[in-house]
């Protein structure tokens, strides 16, 4: 009976191996995928030119992944920092907190950029507040970018600040950020469109990365309710 729990049931060490496995292929898969894109724009990323680099996708990507291992060293001094003062959920919260920057910074990057037209900075800006009307036109690229803008934030606020550790609170910290970058992105004159459609998908998203991080933050929302409060001094 013992051999047979133990062949239904496969190892920790098992699981983990393939997981780390799957971590390892995603972004190397991703890597290989947009590879020729990403070498076209290193050349002037690496000359600090704005233009080629820093104005385009690729040169967004390309940053974003040369700051990866430097997040995860703050990650790692954050986290033995907050351990040996003693904190609990040290790596969370220090996952949390970089996750958060380095999650959604090249997002509003990319949405400030000017658009494809010739006409940021002397167009008047475009608004667009009629549901579901641009939904049609974004196509599933679009779409999904949508939905990525505000999914670090929504999927690590919880697990970092327990005010915000429910699902309306982050649907309205959503609809707030993306509230600010329409409008900024109107006032700017960026050549795009304000579109109340970008607002409900950038809210979605942030939503939806929220609930899949559910099981964490209510973890933790759950031990800081189970403390036992201060009892007050009987007054005289």
């Amino acid at each position: 009976m013992d051999s047979d729990a133990s062949l239904s049931a496969p190892p920790s060490r098992t699981r983990g191996i393939v997981l780390l496995g799957l971590a390892t292929l995603g972004p190397a898969s991703a890597l290989y995928v947009v590879r020729g894109p990403l070498l076209m724009s290193a050349p002037r990323c690496m000359a600090g030119r704005w233009h080629g680099c820093f104005d385009t996708f690729n040169g967004v990507v390309l940053m974003t992944l040369v700051a990866l291992p430097p997040a995860v060293l703050v990650v790692w001094l954050l986290a033995r920092r907050r351990r040996a003062a003693g904190g609990t959920a040290a790596w969370r919260t220090s996952l949390a907190e970089v996750g958060m920057v380095h999650g959604t910074l090249p997002f509003l990057w990319l949405t400030t950029m000017p658009g494809a037209g010739a006409g940021a900075g002397t167009v008047p800006g475009r608004v667009s507040l009629v549901p579901l009307r641009d939904l049609v036109t974004m196509g599933p690229l679009g779409i999904v970018g949508n939905l990525l803008v505000f999914a670090s934030l929504g999927f690590f606020a919880p697990m970092r600040f327990a005010a915000s550790a429910s699902l309306p609170r982050i649907l309205a910290l959503g609809a707030g950020c993306s509230v600010l970058v329409e409008t900024a992105q109107y006032l700017l004159r960026l050549d795009r469109v304000s579109s109340v459609d970008d607002v409900l998908v950038n809210t979605a998203g942030a939503v939806l990365a929220a609930l899949a991080s559910r099981r964490w933050w209510r973890t933790t929302a759950r031990t800081k309710s189970d403390r036992p409060r201060p009892v007050p001094a009987p007054a005289g």
